[in-house]
């Protein structure tokens, strides 16, 4: 059975876990930890304290709609979720990580803009 490393749960919300196809399940935001447990399985769930992430990126869409949002750790990698209120997940992870460590993603067009610069650099600089 899978203990919980928080004392004090703060949040706790419906959520998806992307990972293939998706996991369902429960994130719980608590004072030690961002902890998700998958309802079909318990034994199968994620714990991720706090001093161990390095930052978040959420992506917004049209501005102000965050689709969903993703945690890189220090050293196991990153773990995307998507929650019932992001904006209200993302407020709490804020308070516990720090205003500088939660950061926008780059959309479509900023991608497809670094992706020609990349390919004007790299032909201009041959010539």
């Amino acid at each position: 059975m899978a203990q919980s490393q928080n004392k004090e749960v703060e949040l706790t919300i419906p959520a998806t876990f992307f990972v293939g196809l998706g996991t369902y399940g429960k994130m719980m935001l608590g004072d030690k930890a961002l902890e998700f447990y998958n309802d079909r399985n318990v034994e199968d769930y994620i714990q991720i304290p706090w001093d161990e992430v390095d930052y978040v990126s959420a992506s917004v869409i049209f501005g102000r709609h965050i689709s969903r949002w993703a945690v890189f750790t220090k050293q196991n990698g990153h773990f995307a979720f998507s929650t019932r209120d992001n904006k209200a997940a993302l407020r709490v992870v804020r308070n516990h990580i720090g205003n500088e460590k939660v950061l926008r993603s780059m959309d479509f067009l900023d991608v497809l803009r670094a992706g020609v610069a990349g390919l004007w650099h790299k032909v201009t600089r041959r010539g």
